[in-house]
């Protein structure tokens, strides 16, 4: 499902199959309403998003365009950011579950979803 949702926002076919592929890491700090996220991939140099909760940032999406990233609490453990360019969107929801796991949520404008569950490692 992640695959049909890189494809409703039309994420070239390579970038699709080296997501699929590629294992991935969030590495997230919070203080408060403040969060620092890092994904990252083997090989790869990742990205870096920080943010309020409740604002607007910019970043440059895997299909190389700018987004404005609208940011809000969903509940007491779901922060959702939805991504807007001038060719697609779609709505990215991380969710906490405990304090081992997160859920990744991504929905297309095309009503597409899917998810991807995460696990704490410890170093």
């Amino acid at each position: 499902y992640q695959r049909r949702v890189r494809e409703d926002c039309e994420i070239g076919i390579l970038k699709r199959k080296a997501v699929q592929v590629l294992p991935s890491e969030h590495h997230i700090e919070q203080e408060g309403e403040k969060l620092k996220v890092h994904v990252c991939s083997p090989g790869r140099t990742g990205k870096t998003q920080e943010y309020q909760v409740g604002e607007t940032f910019s970043e440059t999406e895997i299909n190389g365009e700018n987004s404005e990233v609208q940011t809000a609490w969903e509940g007491e453990t779901k922060i959702k950011e939805l991504h807007r360019t001038e060719s697609m969107e779609y709505e990215l929801v991380r969710e906490l579950k405990d304090d081992e796991t997160m859920v990744l949520h991504l929905e297309s404008k095309n009503g597409t979803k899917a998810k991807r569950i995460y696990k704490k490692v410890v170093e």
